[in-house]
């Protein structure tokens, strides 16, 4: 599912209207039989409640004008508060007031603050909510009059039902521009926009619906919009059903360069997740001093020692060893516990300019990257980057990553031909071409040590079943945190162990395959 801006969403509107011959009218009214289809939907009784519909003198304010009156048809006691002079209202916007005046709809203009007590009165009067107030349009915080309005509805705790987008939040970055409002209920047109998808704003919009209005599916599939929403019909294609007459040769063998002293579980979990992730074989190489203690815990995963250096770490020494290990290896994932150690940097650099195998990187192997990033460049093979916000801001200085999360990833793929598996609340998907994929699944029990890990083994273990690297990244982000939210569902948040979503990839797997 495609995931829209502000701006994007108004072309599609205007190429429906202006192209496509769909009057702005018909948009409106089919936005608020939709809006009012979901309120059916949550609110069985709804016959029986009061609902008040508070409108801006803007398109929302209109489609808010479409709801007030459908309800009223369906026998809703039903009030309209319009936050504008009558006079200001243009276009459909004031089509509809006309309509719902001449319909005897209950129809009170507040303007100003003085107004507010009776805003207030009638807040309490009513059961639920429909926040009509500002569409996609905000680039600004709300002030005035507006903050106070948005302020009083959210005090009442009563359902809200958002019209496109909770008045207050960005449509574009996700950012939440002061007062807010907090929805129960957001029935999006179209496509969703990104500030209903991503965190913090996601936080504000309650249970999403996205509704069909009448834009054209072929206008929207054929739109030049590059940020997608993954869903299980994305990713099932992955995970196809296996033949019978395979090997294990036949899902491919995945090569983990790992681990320094204190850091062996990095290295582990990456291995364990390889396997579980469906990769036939995985050789774990670590540096000389873990190998007896890893040789037992690691079981169904093949370790070989590496050259070290004083400190224990991964030698620059062992270069020539690991070309040697990668010749039949299909992927190569490098950095989970690795280190910064300036011998274990350069064999790092060393190995993304030579090695001729995909590449997923973590983790220290992102640090050594940071250091020179135009090495990305000389890569002879696709790169993933896994980072979490602090090392992709080591990668970007002076750019604030959480507030830009999509277009800094987008950029940083362009700028260095890779695809980056930007980690955090909604993780996002960026590759070379521009396309960036935002993941639904996941919860903050997986915010404990050693899920990059895991995803890394993820990523690399479906890049050894020949899985594409944008798929597999993708893919693996969406079952990684599937496996997360299957895990929580049994035993909770607190508590949650990366080992824990290690043992859950299989039945995640199974699940994207079972679902329809």
């Amino acid at each position: 599912m495609k995931v829209a801006t502000a701006e994007e969403i108004r072309q599609l509107d205007l190429e429906a209207i202006e192209t496509i011959g769909i009057p702005g009218i018909v948009l409106m009214e089919n936005a608020g039989l939709q809006v009012v289809r979901v309120m059916n939907a949550h609110f069985p009784h709804l016959k029986t409640q009061k609902v008040l519909v508070v409108c801006g003198k803007g398109n929302n304010g209109g489609d808010g004008l479409v709801i007030a009156r459908h309800l009223d048809n369906q026998g809703v006691d039903v009030r309209v508060t319009l936050l504008t002079e009558k006079t200001q209202l243009k276009g459909e916007a004031k089509i509809n007031f006309d309509i719902a005046e001449k319909m005897n709809l209950p129809i009170v203009e507040l303007t100003s603050n003085e107004q507010l007590p009776a805003f207030r009165n009638l807040l309490l009067q009513a059961d639920i909510v429909v926040d009509a107030i500002l569409g996609t349009g905000l680039n600004d915080a709300v002030k005035g009059f507006y903050k106070h309005i948005i302020e009083s509805i959210n005090k009442t705790h009563k359902p809200i039902i958002a019209v496109d987008i909770p008045s207050g939040l960005s449509a574009d970055t996700g950012m939440v521009y002061g007062s807010c409002i907090k929805a129960d209920v957001t029935v999006t047109f179209a496509i969703p926009k990104r500030g209903v998808i991503l965190y913090p704003a996601a936080d504000y919009v309650g249970n999403l619906e996205v509704v069909d209005i009448g834009i054209p599916k072929k206008l929207i599939s054929s739109s030049r919009i590059k940020v997608h929403l993954v869903e299980y019909a994305n990713v099932q294609g992955v995970f196809r059903k296996r033949m019978p007459n395979t090997h294990k040769g036949t899902y491919g063998h995945a090569l983990v360069i790992a681990g320094s002293p204190g850091k062996s579980g990095a290295a582990l979990m990456a291995g364990r997740s390889a396997l579980r992730s469906g990769a036939g074989l995985v050789t774990l190489a670590i540096p000389e001093n873990l190998r007896v203690p890893l040789e037992i815990p690691t079981l169904e995963v093949m370790t070989t020692s590496l050259p070290e250096t004083p400190q224990g770490t991964v030698s620059l020494e062992a270069y020539d060893k690991i070309l040697n290990l990668a010749q039949d290896k299909r992927v190569a994932a490098i950095g989970p516990g690795l280190s910064v150690h300036p011998s274990t940097v350069e064999l790092v650099l060393r190995l993304i300019r030579t090695l001729e195998i995909p590449m997923v990187l973590d983790a220290d192997a992102i640090n050594a990257v940071a250091q020179n990033p135009e090495v990305l460049l000389e890569a002879k093979a696709p790169v993933v980057l896994t980072p979490h916000p602090g090392e992709m801001a080591r990668l970007t200085p002076n750019i604030h990553v959480q507030n830009n999360r999509i277009p800094v990833a987008q950029e940083t793929a362009r700028k260095y031909n890779v695809f980056i598996a930007l980690k955090g609340v909604r993780t996002i998907v960026a590759a070379p071409d521009g396309n960036v994929f935002i993941n639904p699944t996941g919860n903050p029990g997986m915010a404990t040590a050693g899920t990059g890990d895991v995803l890394t083994g993820i990523i690399a273990g479906l890049i050894a079943q020949n899985i594409i690297p944008v798929e597999a990244a993708k893919s693996g982000v969406f079952l990684h945190g599937l496996a997360g939210d299957l895990v929580v569902k049994d035993k909770g948040e607190y508590g949650l162990l990366a080992g824990d979503l290690i043992d859950a990839i299989p039945r995640a797997i199974k699940f994207i395959q079972d679902y329809c």
